[in-house]
């Protein structure tokens, strides 16, 4: 089997991961990865903010777990957050900005790390406190939150798959 596709079939979610941060040559090549995902006319509409900073993460974390309304950390311990946001002028901003998640969330994989999308960016980056995050971080324009990409190293082996549900896939011929 072709060893892109290999990796995306074996590529799991993790819910689960140790403090280590991993080394910045890693991050990159996912980053990388996330910005040649393909976009719409190729508008390029997604921003990609890479947090490694403690404090920020845990930030996000604490605003995220308040929307899901829970005390527990969303990001599952994950050290490096990968907010992914896209210019809502784009119309396909935010196909976009779920093609650069795909992206990373493989190359993570690819890259011996772990990955997981962690929802509620959207209503983090439309309320008060997350635009004005975006201004502290310097990006301006009308921006939709996409997604968190958590990234780091596994706490415990990948999960198995579950089975493919039947139907998946209808053939037209």
């Amino acid at each position: 089997m072709n060893e892109i596709i290999e990796n995306m079939i074996t590529r799991r979610s993790i819910r689960g991961f140790k403090p280590d941060m991993p080394p910045q040559e890693l991050i990159d090549e996912i980053i990388k990865a996330g910005t040649y995902a393909p976009t719409g006319h190729g508008s390029q509409s997604p921003v990609i903010v890479c947090v490694t900073r403690k404090d920020v993460r845990d930030r996000l974390s604490a605003f995220n777990a308040k929307l899901l309304g829970t005390g527990i950390d969303p990001f599952y311990g994950g050290p490096v957050v990968l907010v992914v946001l896209a210019d809502r002028s784009v119309p396909t901003h935010v196909y976009d900005g779920s093609l650069v998640m795909g992206n990373m969330l493989n190359a993570a994989h690819a890259v011996g790390l772990g990955g997981i999308w962690i929802h509620r960016a959207k209503e983090e980056f439309d309320s008060p406190e997350g635009k004005a995050l975006l201004k502290e971080w310097g990006i301006e324009g009308d921006y939709e939150g996409i997604g968190h990409c958590v990234v780091g190293y596994p706490l415990h082996s990948a999960p198995k798959p579950a089975p493919r549900k039947p139907g998946y896939v209808h053939y037209v011929k």
